[in-house]
């Protein structure tokens, strides 16, 4: 029989599933969180249970959201009829930084990855072509990030869309080959909205 995990031993495991956080790390955040002023701790704790508890995915473009719709998707200031597909709701808040873009959002859940079991359909194309056909858009954004994934994610929306009577088109290249939105600074993306290219 497993000798039950200690405390600070499942706090340790738990944090090494965070991105970028090694054992060392995990390690460090551990004791840091139990010395001293527990308040920080316990005031995490708190916020993260609130986040996992409130927040969901927006019933139309799968953005989180802490209702039915997300900001974005109920403010009448933005154009209906421009939609930019991007893989994460981290992507919209890398866009949303520029403020240029004055569109809605799609979220498609991920990149196509077949080696890692995703196919299109674990990826919202189906909504993605519904709201094309519900709603007046006049176009399509496609703004995944600019690896062979990415590329290969978009240009199966593209062929999903062809015909639909939408402008498709792509972020320029100011986003550099084989990087993350999320890491783009600002003006790259700045640049890569206003370049954008007609998706042939």
């Amino acid at each position: 029989m497993a000798e039950p995990i200690g405390p600070i031993s499942r706090l340790t495991k738990e944090l090494t599933k965070l991105p970028g956080i090694g054992p060392k790390s995990a390690d460090r955040l551990a004791h840091f969180l139990l010395a001293g002023d527990r308040s920080v701790a316990t005031q995490l704790a708190e916020a993260l249970y609130h986040a996992v508890s409130s927040v969901r995915a927006c019933r139309k473009c799968g953005n989180y959201s802490e209702g039915e719709l997300c900001p974005i998707c109920l403010d009448p200031k933005r154009d209906p009829s421009l939609i930019c597909v991007v893989e994460t709701p981290r992507d919209i808040d890398a866009i949303e930084r520029v403020g240029f873009f004055k569109g809605r959002y799609h979220v498609l859940g991920g990149r196509l990855a077949p080696l890692e079991g995703i196919g299109p359909d674990k990826l919202s194309y189906s909504s993605l072509v519904d709201r094309v056909h519900q709603e007046q858009i006049k176009e399509i954004i496609l703004a995944t990030s600019p690896t062979l994934e990415g590329d290969t994610t978009a240009l199966f929306a593209a062929n999903l869309l062809k015909g639909a009577g939408v402008t498709l088109s792509r972020l320029a290249r100011g986003v550099p080959t084989g990087s993350s939105l999320e890491l783009a600074n600002t003006q790259m993306l700045l640049d890569a909205l206003e370049g954008r290219q007609k998706f042939t």
